[in-house]
């Protein structure tokens, strides 16, 4: 491992404070920033996804973000492959590549590969989406359950991209995602991963955090920007980006589903969950050095420290 160039991950749940560290980090020990997000790669998408701005950008630009619109599709692999070129990109130039976001899936692919499984197929997608806007998720959540009973577990019902990522997979090939997994031996990149994990130390400071950003997207014009969104003609409630946690319950009361306290409300709560899946995941991660705090930013000193004995 000590000839292996080194990689860094910097990872946490939505609204633990990652971007200000990742700025820190990139100018105090020679990084370059790659994004790790499945939402920051949309265009036109910045309010609603917390992306950050173009001083920001300027000062430190960030891989991976603003490379498609809106109503294209994006992959795991797609990232994989992508990410990989940038960082020997990276290395070759005698810098260290610093990957930072909150997209699991999309470390985990970094960290071990990708089995070799199919490719997403346009027809079949259509079918379970179909499936999913007659019964509801949860409903297609118990198919799964049904057909692949460890990836039903792994996926929570209210997670709608995995769970038709894993039928599709059953529905192409004929067995489980899991199957499919075990059979394909997947390989990781061969870089020595420094693996960093922030988070505020207790729920109740993230919650905090959480509820204070969603409201400052909102003052910032959170609801224009979906409703721009909203009129465009090839874009829909199912597709991936419109799916993405704020987006689709602006898009609701955008339609007269409610009003937008009760949109906010919905956004702030599905904003929770999902840093509480993202919690969940990253504690599947081995080798994981957590920092936490109690309001979000004492533990930077912490991590620096941290990394100028791993640089030295």
């Amino acid at each position: 491992m000590e000839d292996r160039p080194k990689v860094v991950l910097l990872m946490g749940p939505t609204a633990s404070g990652k971007t200000d560290l990742a700025l820190e980090l990139s100018a105090a020990f020679n990084m370059e920033i790659i994004s790790v997000d499945s939402a920051l790669i949309y265009r036109g998408m910045d309010i609603g996804t917390a992306k950050p701005d173009k001083d920001v950008l300027a000062l430190a630009p960030h891989h991976l973000i603003d490379i498609r619109d809106p109503a294209e599709s994006y992959s795991t692999a797609e990232f994989a492959a992508d990410a990989a070129d940038i960082i020997i990109d990276i290395l070759s130039r005698d810098r260290t590549p610093l990957l930072v976001g909150g997209s699991v899936l999309y470390f985990h692919a970094i960290i071990h590969g990708l089995s070799d499984l199919p490719v997403a197929d346009t027809g079949v997608r259509r079918e379970i989406t179909a499936r999913a806007r007659q019964k509801g998720w949860p409903a297609v959540h118990q198919e799964l359950q049904r057909v692949d009973p460890a990836a039903a577990r792994r996926v929570h019902p209210n997670d709608p991209q995995r769970i038709q990522r894993a039928l599709e997979v059953f529905s192409l090939t004929g067995r489980p995602m899991t199957e499919n997994i075990r059979a394909h031996r997947p390989q990781g990149l061969p870089y020595d991963f420094v693996k960093l994990a922030v988070a505020p130390r207790d729920r109740a400071t993230l919650h905090r955090r959480i509820e204070r950003r969603f409201d400052e997207m909102l003052q910032a014009g959170f609801v224009d920007e979906v409703a721009r969104l909203k009129a465009r003609a090839d874009l829909h409630p199912d597709k991936p980006s419109m799916r993405c946690v704020g987006y689709r319950q602006i898009w609701r009361h955008l339609d007269g589903g409610y009003d937008l306290a009760e949109a906010r409300l919905r956004g702030i709560y599905a904003s929770r969950q999902l840093a509480k899946r993202q919690l969940t995941r990253l504690r599947s991660i081995l080798g994981i050095n957590w920092f936490y705090s109690a309001q979000g930013g004492a533990k930077h000193a912490h991590i620096t420290r941290f990394m100028r004995k791993i640089f030295s």
